[in-house]
């Protein structure tokens, strides 16, 4: 991804990665140290993209859409917003709704009820933004020149362990889940053909 980033012109065409990750913790350009709790036998690998700790691993659609922002007519907040908004689109095609938390990127769902459509609405139960909400899509971009790289993960059919060796994206406690965990029955392949039409049609120019 840097090396496309920095050899791309002008007259490059954006391209959409997906893929699966062999277990890898990757650690943000911000990550502390101490939100690596156990790493046991997985790697931890220094990235340059934004934020803090999280897991890649088989079971999850990672996306990373390489992007000329300048060419496609909106900027970094407009692109966190729409690829959120993609990760939002493919949950509920399998009726799941998903939700933003203000100031902590990411997608996260219902635990108790991930097919409730009503909003979150009000402050959350004892002040904490994360009470019933399990984290499903993770988001750590980077930008250089005006061009995307890095991206999302969707947890689809995963080993969920690992989180348990991390605080997921610096928040400890945070609970992490898959779409197998709350009731869909879905292949990453499945799941990575409509993340990839969404993820298209709203990062077109």
């Amino acid at each position: 991804m840097q090396r496309f980033t920095a050899e791309r012109t002008e007259a490059t065409p954006d391209e959409l990665w997906l893929c699966e990750h062999d277990p890898v913790f990757t650690q943000g350009l911000a990550g502390k140290a101490d939100h690596v709790l156990q790493p046991g036998d997985i790697p931890v690998v220094a990235s340059n993209r934004g934020g803090q700790v999280t897991y890649h691993g088989p079971g999850q659609v990672v996306a990373y859409p390489l992007i000329d922002l300048r060419r496609a007519g909106y900027f970094v907040k407009e692109y966190v917003y729409r690829l959120e908004e993609a990760v939002i689109r493919t949950l509920r095609h399998w009726g799941v709704t998903g939700h933003r938390v203000v100031t902590a990127p990411g997608i996260y769902v219902r635990l108790a009820h991930p097919f409730d459509h009503s909003a979150l609405t009000g402050p959350r139960p004892g002040g904490d933004p994360f009470a019933g909400l399990g984290k499903v899509s993770a988001l750590g971009i980077k930008v250089h020149r005006h061009c995307t790289y890095h991206g999302l993960a969707l947890n689809v059919a995963m080993d969920l362990e690992p989180y348990r060796r991390i605080n997921p994206c610096g928040y400890a406690g945070l609970q992490t889940v898959d779409l197998s965990t709350i009731g869909v029955q879905a292949t990453p392949a499945e799941v990575a053909a409509v993340l990839s039409q969404q993820l298209g049609a709203l990062l077109a120019p």
